[in-house]
């Protein structure tokens, strides 16, 4: 007698791991092992004794972002380095500003270098390890990368010599549509010339990368990592949960 499948069962049963084609996240999914970049930069500050509360940070990493999206501070020859110590510094003026933290000039670029330095040794280390993963994906079906990112996602790439692993780039600064508009995995589809059912999707963000690649069609795949609030999800809505990304293989 055949078992009887629940919903969840049933969504899934067929899925492989293997698709015809397969689309990335960038910023969370390949750069950080699936965690939030407001909680990657906030354990930097912790590491660093830098003193400030959480909430404190929030507020001026949240004011950081919003400027970012606003004003085309980043450009797009910027390196990731470049990228993350205008972001680090927008953050720090922010909190200094606001009298949020006390600090003269020299503790002030002190801080700065320290942080900028641990953050961006820990996305060397885990770009390379994506890197490796992602050269053997790359055997068996082709990639294409959708990401909100500022315009200089190329360089980005390059820098971390994932630069020649995607079929195509779709990057929100450039086509003008972000996630969540499910409208940017349709983009990524059409550029694998493939139909949405036979697209892999795998990326960090429950809200802006899954929900919505499942609108457009698409399987998917959630890289959980350490979120952003405490907040849960619903792990039967992504076609598989990885905590790492080797778990692709």
């Amino acid at each position: 007698m055949q078992a009887t499948l629940n919903p969840a069962e049933q969504k899934h049963q067929g899925f492989s791991l293997q698709p015809k084609g397969y689309i990335f996240d960038y910023g969370g999914t390949l750069d950080t092992n699936g965690d939030h970049w407001g909680k990657v930069l906030w354990h930097g500050y912790q590491r660093h004794e830098i003193p400030v509360t959480e909430d404190d940070f929030r507020e001026a990493y949240v004011y950081a972002e919003r400027k970012l999206g606003r004003e085309p501070i980043i450009q797009p020859d910027f390196t990731f380095r470049k990228t993350l110590a205008t972001k680090l510094r927008l953050e720090m003026q922010y909190l200094l500003t606001k009298g949020l933290w006390d600090a003269n000039e020299f503790e002030f670029e002190h801080a700065l270098t320290q942080v900028l330095d641990d953050l961006y040794n820990g996305v060397k280390a885990t770009t390379a390890h994506s890197r490796e993963v992602l050269m053997v994906l790359k055997q068996r079906a082709p990639m294409v990368l959708v990401s909100n990112f500022y315009g200089n996602i190329s360089h980005v790439l390059e820098e971390f010599h994932l630069d020649g692993i995607f079929e195509s780039i779709i990057e929100s600064a450039v086509v003008g549509v972000r996630k969540p508009n499910p409208a940017i995995f349709t983009l990524g589809v059409e550029a694998l010339h493939l139909a949405p059912e036979d697209t892999l999707v795998v990326g960090d963000s429950y809200r802006k990368d899954i929900l919505p690649a499942q609108e457009a069609g698409c399987h998917t795949v959630w890289f959980k990592g350490e979120g952003w609030t405490d907040e849960t999800f619903d792990e039967s809505v992504p076609d598989r949960v990885i905590t790492d990304l080797s778990e692709l293989l």
